[in-house]
């Protein structure tokens, strides 16, 4: 299908809806269906009919231009007006046809923040306590809100692993390609001969899912309660109240024990859970779709980074799209994060578009 053909079928289609939202029998479902897709479709109406009325204008400029019978100064003016369009037209085109992409429909989702200390040993786990801290306060940038679901305390202020719930709008949009392996090179604090060391840490972003999205059978899960334990199996419950959920299908395991009460410790692994299979699924459309999908998680290897902190240089570098900050501190702080997630969304929609055939 052409780029016309799209303008042209798309604009039927928003006036299709329009008509049937009219209509006296319809039912309270397919109206809220309806007016979803019908302000979906709105903005990118708005330019296709922007597009289709300058380029009437065009066709018009172009008569007075050919007319012999054009008074030479209109016919100037013509000609310099038919320039500039020309000049705005792939603009204006490449806008319409990023608005025409397809939807991932998580986008607009709220995420579970997973972070895991990779290879490194102690310093693994301080850099993931970093990372979490980083996306933590980059939350609080954009006025979300940062719920911490648990975490597994390491030696010396470090994480084996921590989870958080980010809620806000467009936070998968913003965050799903932070998912991989980060590796960082620093000096470590308990290093007494001033040697950079190398450690990775693993993070996962999955959209939140609803009951709606997944189902989850009961059948399907096998529940285990047990006693919760601090670091060094230091006791800190004296009740059964951690919990353990094996979705026997998938073979997902999760594990929830910071809460007191068991049945805040199963509410939040069922959270937990449902997101991960609800990711799962999507992975598993997303390879049916495309060979070439991103890999979310590695096994925490270095050689599997993503991302590189070079501490003692001041260095981000993002290895996927060849992009190198100097300013370590304000990314470790959350402010220049978006400078590195802007060129992986524009690297997105640069690759969705390639592939899409008008």
């Amino acid at each position: 299908m052409s780029f016309i053909d799209n303008i042209s079928s798309l604009l039927m289609r928003h006036e299709e809806i329009g008509a049937l939202l009219s209509e006296p029998g319809v039912s309270a479902e397919d109206y809220a269906r309806l007016s979803r897709e019908y302000a979906e479709f709105s903005p990118v109406v708005e330019k296709a009919a922007e597009w289709r009325k300058k380029q009437r204008e065009a066709e018009e400029l172009k008569d007075l231009v050919a007319d012999s019978a054009t008074d030479s100064q209109m016919r100037e003016m013509a000609a310099e007006e038919l320039r500039a369009w020309e000049k705005a037209e792939p603009a204006l085109e490449r806008e319409i046809q990023l608005l025409l992409l397809p939807k991932d429909e998580a986008d607009s989702r709220s995420a579970i923040l997973e972070v895991r200390a990779g290879t490194g040993g102690d310093e693994a786990g301080l850099f993931a306590r970093d990372l979490f801290e980083m996306y933590r306060k980059y939350a609080a940038l954009h006025g979300w809100r940062f719920e911490v679901m648990s975490i597994s305390e390491a030696d010396i202020g470090g994480v084996r692993e921590a989870v958080a719930t980010i809620s806000g709008q467009n936070v998968f949009a913003r965050l799903k390609f932070e998912s991989g392996v980060h590796r960082v090179q620093r000096v470590p604090k308990t290093e007494a001969q001033g040697r950079i060391h190398t450690s990775t840490a693993t993070v996962a972003v999955l959209p939140e899912a609803e009951e709606i999205d997944i189902r989850i059978e009961e059948k399907d899960l096998r529940i285990d309660v047990y006693r919760s334990s601090g670091p060094g199996g230091q006791s800190v419950n004296t009740t059964d109240s951690a919990v353990r959920i094996t979705h026997i299908p998938t073979g997902v395991v999760v594990c929830q024990q910071d809460e007191k009460s068991q049945h805040k410790n199963k509410a939040k692994a069922m959270k937990i859970l449902r997101a991960r299979v609800y990711e799962a699924e999507r992975q598993r459309k997303d390879a049916e779709r495309s060979e070439n999908r991103r890999s979310q998680v590695g096994t925490g290897e270095r050689s599997e980074r993503i991302r590189t902190y070079n501490f003692p240089q001041g260095r981000v570098s993002d290895h996927r799209v060849d992009v190198t900050l100097y300013k370590i501190d304000k990314v470790m702080t959350g402010e220049a994060l978006d400078e590195i997630i802007d060129v992986l969304l524009a690297e997105d929609q640069a690759e969705r578009l390639a592939h899409l055939s008008w």
